[in-house]
């Protein structure tokens, strides 16, 4: 098992905890603005916008843009 293979072992749990409070942070904006908000709509607005930053950041790793952080 490599270093980065041990770490984020370790390390799971917390960036886990991370990509839902984006999630659940947003989420409690959405209804303190919005008057009887659909939560699921929310949810799955908010999700669209992670995952299309997840997309660019993969793309971002595979030209190497975090090759020397």
């Amino acid at each position: 098992m490599t270093p980065q293979e041990q770490e984020i072992e370790k390390m799971k749990k917390v960036i886990s905890s991370e990509i839902r409070k984006v999630l659940t942070s947003n989420m409690t904006i959405f209804d303190w603005d919005i008057p009887e908000n659909n939560d699921r709509k929310s949810a799955e607005l908010i999700f669209t916008v992670m995952q299309e930053e997840m997309d660019i950041l993969k793309q971002e790793i595979e030209i190497g843009k975090f090759d020397q952080y």
